[in-house]
């Protein structure tokens, strides 16, 4: 079933193209390699694509379709009007009809997440004189701002995810008093467990890494994984979204050591690191604030972000020990459509907007263990928010967790 695209999403991704200035949004697809218009359009993954489909949306007007005369009623559920081409002469001379106008299409050079036309497509449409540009920006704005219903979505899933965090903590815990032998699946069930009873979804289980795995930001495991020791370091990293397909994600990221208290080597160090990503949410909130600085409301990016972050944690010593960006967008996806916080990986230099939404979570990796601290940040009102209601610090973590 083709799912109709009614003219409401039209007039949103019309609204997006004005808003950066291009003269319209080109969507294109072939074997159904580019996810994002699949998504955005409701094309259903399971619809025949052996040949090129095109869906050129203006900045104001009717939208035209183009499809091959084999597949003709494909982009029947989109506004617009359809015409169908057979021989390759056909296609340009279609394509001609957009000389001279910029069109933003799927790829990038920097972000490789929405970068999906191939470079012998890109030269044929620049050949028939249509300027191509990015659509990153234009992906952030219809895809990764979140609305108020999308804020308090996400809000929600902060909140269950802070208090899973609180259950495993206190089963570790609990465990470590009484002498009772735990791995990293009980921690990790433990959450599984909470998603399933507070019907959240997630599309990766959540990381539970004890001891020389706390220093693999991926680290991942089948069945009961290692045999959490007395003084290891224990890295929660959890996010989920309620059951739903427009509901929000959270992720949040929380460390501690299995044991009475932490060293002073361990705890200067998480400390450094807590200390930095406050920093840098006040960099965030400053630039908002300060609309005549020279990092204005209007000109702060997720490059800026991460580059300042980094700055940080090189002053202290940590160059050798960062293996990752600061941040990513999130949205209806953990790892959604917005502005990155990341200057060095995929430098990312689309704006923080109202409605963006990003994970802050700087991380310190050594031989043997490693440190995470992760809080999501979300613009509303023309400022910068923690996500988790409650007290001022929720969500907040300062020093180690220690049993």
């Amino acid at each position: 079933m083709v799912l109709k695209v009614n003219n409401s999403t039209v007039k949103r991704i019309q609204k997006a193209i004005r808003e950066e200035g291009f003269h319209g949004w080109l969507f294109c697809n072939f074997r159904h390699r580019d996810r994002l218009s699949d998504e955005i359009l409701n094309i259903p993954h399971g619809l025949t694509n052996s040949r090129y489909w095109f869906y050129f949306v203006p900045a104001t007007g009717e939208p035209s379709a183009l499809v091959h005369a084999i597949e003709a009623d494909h982009l029947d559920s989109l506004p617009g009007k359809k015409h169908t081409y057979v021989s390759r002469q056909d296609l340009l001379q279609f394509f001609n009809l957009f000389s001279g106008k910029y069109f933003a299409a799927h790829y990038s050079e920097n972000l490789s997440a929405v970068s999906f036309l191939d470079a012998g497509m890109h030269a044929v449409l620049s050949g028939a004189g249509i300027k191509l540009v990015s659509a990153e920006n234009l992906i952030q704005r219809f895809k990764g701002l979140l609305n108020e219903e999308g804020i308090a979505s996400h809000e929600r899933a902060a909140d269950a995810l802070y208090g899973i965090v609180e259950k495993v903590w206190g089963f570790a815990c609990s465990s470590f008093t009484d002498k009772k032998t735990i791995y990293e699946g009980d921690l990790r069930q433990i959450i599984e467990d909470e998603f399933v009873r507070l019907d959240m979804t997630r599309d990766h289980p959540p990381l539970a890494a004890a001891g020389v795995n706390s220093g693999n930001p991926h680290y991942d495991f089948s069945g009961c994984g290692r045999e959490i020791q007395h003084g290891d370091i224990i890295q929660l990293d959890l996010w989920a979204r309620e059951n739903s397909p427009t509901a929000m994600y959270a992720d949040i990221s929380w460390a501690g050591i299995f044991d009475a208290m932490a060293g002073p080597k361990e705890e200067k160090i998480f400390g450094d690191l807590a200390e930095a990503r406050e920093k840098v949410f006040e960099f965030i909130d400053l630039s908002f604030f300060n609309g005549s600085s020279a990092v204005s409301p209007a000109a702060i990016t997720g490059a800026q972000v991460d580059a300042f972050c980094r700055s940080l944690l090189i002053e202290k010593g940590y160059e050798n020990a960062i293996k990752h960006r600061t941040g990513h967008g999130i949205d209806t996806e953990v790892h959604g459509s917005g502005a990155n916080i990341d200057s060095v990986e995929f430098p990312d230099t689309r704006l923080l907007l109202e409605g963006s939404c990003f994970s802050l979570e700087p991380g310190l990796y050594f031989p043997g263990y490693g440190f995470r601290t992760e809080v999501d940040v979300y613009i509303q009102g023309n400022r910068p928010h923690i996500s988790g209601r409650g007290s001022v610090k929720q969500g907040r973590q300062f020093k180690l967790l220690h049993c």
